[in-house]
């Protein structure tokens, strides 16, 4: 079976937030998680579309394979940097946010139909 990647870096969403995106297309055909995708109301499923739109264009440039043939085989998102910052608060104090990002591969397999 031929396998096709696809990564995206520094995702300026908390991973928690796209591990419920991601948990609802694992193992699907791509069409099906298009769809699903699609009509997601989660912000960071745009994300995900847009990087599983890249891998269905790596899958049919560089190696030449069939859409309808390719299934969801691997999504994994992990955690990225943490960025600190400081919110100010009552009688001079501080309050210390933590921006969070995340890293999401995306890896498509063919069914070998």
């Amino acid at each position: 079976m031929e396998q096709v990647t696809a990564k995206l870096s520094r995702l300026p969403v908390s991973g928690f937030k796209v591990r419920l995106v991601a948990d609802q297309i694992r193992g699907k055909q791509v069409g099906e998680a298009l769809e699903i995708l699609k009509f997601s109301k989660k912000a960071s499923a745009k994300n995900v579309k847009k990087l599983l739109d890249s891998a269905i264009a790596n899958a049919e440039h560089n190696k030449g394979l069939d859409i309808d043939n390719l299934f969801i085989s691997k999504i994994t998102v992990d955690e990225a940097l943490l960025f600190k910052r400081i919110q100010t608060r009552a009688r001079g104090r501080a309050d210390r946010i933590q921006k969070r990002n995340c890293h999401v591969n995306i890896t498509l397999e063919n069914t070998g139909n």
